[in-house]
């Protein structure tokens, strides 16, 4: 077998100012994205129950969780 290098390089991608949504499950992060009015607030999934979000647009998906009767916790 080759022996395979210690410094292989693993792409990442780095956000800066960004807030995470950590659902139950995962259909509720499905539900979240789906959402036409917060699609946009949305920058993308660190796995399939978190959710990144932009920083400043934070309380604008907070109160639109609440209308729809998702009740979230800050941490």
């Amino acid at each position: 077998m080759e022996n395979q290098s210690t410094n292989q390089r693993i792409p990442v991608k780095i956000h800066r100012n960004v807030c995470l949504i950590r659902c139950a499950d995962a259909s509720t992060a499905l539900e979240i994205t789906s959402r036409k009015n917060l699609s946009e607030h949305i920058l993308g999934h660190l796995d399939e129950r978190t959710i990144l979000v932009r920083h400043d647009r934070l309380q604008i998906v907070l109160e639109e969780l609440q209308k729809s009767d998702l009740h979230p916790r800050l941490v």
